[in-house]
């Protein structure tokens, strides 16, 4: 009879629990490090967006002043205000911390930040020209 009673229950046994539970590990596996490098990227927004945002203002002021402004001037969320001068401002929550150095002629903005907690730093560049480049991508390493 106690046998009968075996053999009539529904249920899962132990190996097929085991299964699905290193099936999930598996897919978790895989998931995680996509979902990662996918979150990051999104958090290099904000200094693409700031960069394009120092690059307009910066044309607009040497339109007006014929010359590029802020030489060695850094903004962080320790200095937010920093870029003001020319209409930029950097939030207290920044990411990123944004130096620029300018001459007349020339000027380049360098924002960095560190994304991910591990030892690569995540640094972007804008020049005069516009050019907008990732020089250490930390959504990859």
């Amino acid at each position: 009879m106690l046998r009968n009673f075996h053999r009539n229950s529904k249920g899962f046994t132990l190996i097929e629990l085991m299964i699905v539970v290193v099936i999930i590990g598996i897919l978790a596996a895989l998931a995680i490090p996509r979902f990662m490098r996918s979150t990051t990227k999104s958090k290099q927004s904000e200094a693409k967006q700031l960069l394009k945002q120092v690059y307009t203002m910066q044309r607009a002021y040497r339109q007006e002043f014929n010359s590029y402004c802020l030489n060695g001037v850094s903004a962080s969320a320790a200095a937010p205000a920093a870029f003001a001068q020319i209409g930029v401002d950097v939030m207290a929550s920044s990411r990123y911390t944004y130096a620029m150095v300018a001459t007349a002629n020339t000027f380049t903005c360098t924002a960095t930040g560190n994304l991910d907690d591990d030892a690569t730093n995540d640094v972007w560049t804008i020049d005069q020209t516009g050019t907008l480049t990732n020089t250490t991508d930390d959504a990859i390493s």
